[in-house]
C-alpha cells in the first residue's frame, strides 16, 4: 500500500536492542547494562510519540464521523475495533513486564509498576527471567513466552482482518513469530528461545517495550489506511490545526533530526507559509522575519535539523494560512528532541591491548547500527572482518608501532559517517620463560632433567594467544671442584656430552642453562633468562 513506510533512520531504534545481544557475550557488563537503560529510555520516549500520533488520527476520525456519520461509520467502527485490540494487547504486555520485575526483584507488583529500570538491583540477572519466560522446559513451551507468542499471533490476525491483508506485508513481518531464528552458532531455534533464553532482566524489559513499538506502528498503519479510505477531501472543515510528527525523538550526533509538519485541514490549491526557529519554546507571530521559512507540499512539510548539539534541543514555529474569508491565521507548534553520541563498543576479545605480529580478535558493535553497515579502520596494520556472523574483526599490527587508532564509520541512509574512535596501546609479544622438566629454578631430580631432554619456552599465564617460540641454542654451565665447564647446544635438545655430565652430578650441585636464544614465528630472535637449578 502507498501508506506510511519506515526509513532506515526510523528503523534504527527497532534494531538497537538487537545489537546489544552481541554485547552480552563480552566482558563489558557495566557497558551492556548502561546501553540497555539508554535504549529502553529511548524506546519509551518513542512510544509516547507513537501513542500521541495515534490519538491525533483517532481525533480526526471522530471529527469526520460527526460531519458525515453515514459515510464514515463503517471505517470508524473498524478503527475503534483496532484501538480496542491494541489496547488489550498493550495492557497484557504491561502486566507481563510488571510480573517479570516483581518476580526477579522480589517486590510486590504494585511496587514493580512504579520502579525505574535504572534503579532495579537485579537488572543483570538472567536465571529468574529465563525461568519466568521458558518455565522448566528446554523449548519454552510451559512458560509465559509461549502464552505471549499465542496472544501476539491472535492480535496480528485480528488486526489484519480489519483490512486487506495483502497490503500489509510489513505488519505481518514485524509481528511474525515464525522466524527463522538462529543462535550465535548458526543453529535454528524457536521464537521463545531466541528472545528469552538466558536474557537479563534489563534486556527483557527493553524487548517488551520494543513489542509495544511494533504494536503502535501496526495499529497506526491499519487505522491510517481506514482513515484514507473515507475520502476526506469531500468534507468541509471549520478548524485548522498544525501538528509536528517526529520520525524519532532520539538521534545520534552527526545525523539529522527529521519531522513532518502537518496541517490537519488544508486547501489543495494553497501552500501555507511555515516559519520555524531553533532553541525556543514559542515563536511569536511578529518574529517571523527572524525565523527560517519552510516550503513543501500543501498540508505537509518536512523539518530537517543537523544534530550537532548533544542533549535536549527545542524548536517552535507556526503555520500561516489564509482562511475561507481571506483572513490570515497562524497555527503554532513546538517540539523537542534528544541528541546523543552513538554507543560504541570496541573490545579486544583476548587482551585489552594489541600485540605485534599476531591476530588480535576484536568485537565491534554500535547500538542501533547493523553489523553489515559498520566500516572500521585502523591507523597502522590491518583490520579484517571474519566470524560466522561477521561480528568479529582481526587486527594485525606490524613492528615499530606504539599506538593504534581504530575509527568506526557506518553507512547511514546511504552516506558514510564517522561515529567514533578508540586508541589502543601496542606491545611486543612478551618474552617466554625457558624451562626444563617444567622448572626454571629450584631443586630438580637429574632423572627428570634427562627424561625431559630439552629446553621448552613457556609463555606467561596471562598471555592468551597461540604464539610459538623455538629455542635455537643455549649453553649449559656447571662446576667441578675449582673448574667451570661450558657445553654448547645449537638446538633446544641436550647434547650427548651434556647428558653424560648431568648423570655424573651429585645432590646439591648447581646447573645453569644460559645464553638461551629463542626464535619467534616471525623469525626474530629473543634472549631468554637463564635457568638455574640445583640437583635434588
Amino acid at each position: 500500500m502507498a501508506g506510511y513506510k519506515e526509513t532506515t533512520r526510523q528503523k534504527m531504534i527497532s534494531m538497537m536492542y538487537l545489537v546489544l545481544y552481541t554485547l552480552l557475550a563480552l566482558n563489558v557488563s557495566k557497558q551492556v547494562l548502561d546501553a540497555f537503560i539508554v535504549v529502553n529510555d529511548n524506546i519509551v520516549l518513542t512510544n509516547k510519540n507513537l501513542s500521541q500520533r495515534l490519538q491525533d488520527i483517532y481525533h480526526g476520525f471522530e471529527r469526520d464521523y460527526q460531519f458525515n456519520p453515514g459515510k464514515v461509520k463503517p471505517y470508524w467502527e473498524k478503527a475503534k475495533e483496532a484501538r480496542k485490540l491494541s489496547g488489550d494487547f498493550l495492557n497484557y504486555l504491561e502486566q507481563i513486564k510488571y510480573q517479570l520485575i516483581s518476580t526477579t526483584e522480589g517486590i510486590p507488583v504494585d511496587s514493580a509498576k512504579v520502579a525505574l529500570l535504572r534503579n532495579l538491583t537485579n537488572k543483570d540477572n538472567y536465571d529468574k527471567p529465563t525461568n519466568f519466560f521458558l518455565g522448566n522446559t528446554d523449548d519454552g513451551k510451559t512458560g509465559v513466552s509461549i502464552q505471549l507468542k499465542t496472544r501476539l499471533n491472535e492480535y496480528r490476525e485480528k488486526l489484519l482482518s480489519l483490512v486487506d491483508k495483502s497490503d500489509f506485508k510489513d505488519i505481518q513481518s514485524n509481528l511474525s513469530t515464525t522466524g527463522p531464528y538462529y543462535n550465535a552458532d548458526g543453529h535454528k531455534e524457536n521464537w521463545q528461545i531466541h528472545f528469552f533464553y538466558n536474557t537479563i532482566l534489563a534486556a527483557d524489559v527493553t524487548i517488551l517495550n520494543k513489542f509495544r513499538s511494533d504494536v503502535y506502528n501496526a495499529e497506526y498503519e491499519v487505522v491510517d489506511n481506514l482513515y484514507k479510505s473515507i475520502g476526506k477531501g469531500n468534507f468541509k472543515f471549520d478548524k485548522i490545526e498544525a501538528k509536528v510528527l517526529p520520525k524519532s525523538d532520539f538521534v545520534f550526533m552527526g545525523d539529522d533530526y527529521r519531522a513532518e509538519v502537518l496541517v490537519a485541514a488544508y486547501d489543495t490549491v494553497q501552500s501555507p507559509n511555515v516559519y520555524i526557529m531553533k532553541g525556543v519554546d514559542y515563536l511569536p507571530s511578529d518574529k517571523y522575519k527572524e525565523a527560517d521559512s519552510l516550503s513543501g507540499k500543501p498540508g505537509k512539510l518536512m523539518i530537517n535539523f543537523p544534530a550537532w548539539k548533544e542533549g535536549v534541543n527545542k524548536y517552535a514555529g507556526f503555520v500561516r494560512e489564509r482562511s475561507a474569508n481571506g483572513e490570515m491565521k497562524d497555527y503554532h507548534f513546538s517540539g523537542e528532541y534528544i541528541v546523543s553520541k552513538p554507543l560504541i563498543t570496541v573490545s579486544p576479545k583476548k587482551m585489552n591491548i594489541f600485540y605485534i605480529g599476531v591476530d588480535n580478535p576484536v568485537s565491534i558493535a554500535v547500538a542501533g547500527i547493523p553489523i553489515e553497515d559498520l566500516i572500521p579502520t585502523i591507523s597502522c596494520g590491518t583490520i579484517k572482518q571474519q566470524g560466522p556472523a561477521g561480528d568479529e574483526w582481526i587486527v594485525n599490527i606490524p613492528p615499530g608501532n606504539k599506538l593504534a587508532l581504530v575509527k568506526i564509520y557506518a553507512n547511514i541512509d546511504g552516506e558514510k559517517r564517522q561515529l567514533g574512535s578508540k586508541m589502543f596501546r601496542v606491545k611486543e609479544i612478551p618474552t617466554p620463560l625457558a624451562t626444563i622438566g617444567g622448572k626454571n629454578s629450584g631443586f630438580v631430580d637429574k632423572e627428570i632433567i634427562l627424561a625431559a631432554g630439552a629446553l621448552v619456552p613457556k609463555m606467561p599465564d596471562d598471555f592468551d594467544f597461540d604464539q610459538s617460540f623455538v629455542i635455537s641454542s643455549f649453553t649449559m654451565t656447571l662446576q667441578r671442584g675449582f673448574d667451570v665447564y661450558h657445553f654448547k647446544s645449537n638446538s633446544a635438545n641436550l647434547t650427548v656430552e651434556m647428558r653424560d655430565q648431568i648423570k655424573r652430578t651429585n645432590r646439591g650441585q648447581n646447573i645453569i642453562f644460559e645464553n638461551i636464544t629463542a626464535r619467534d614465528s616471525n623469525g626474530v630472535n629473543r634472549e631468554l633468562a637463564p635457568i638455574i637449578i640445583k640437583i635434588s
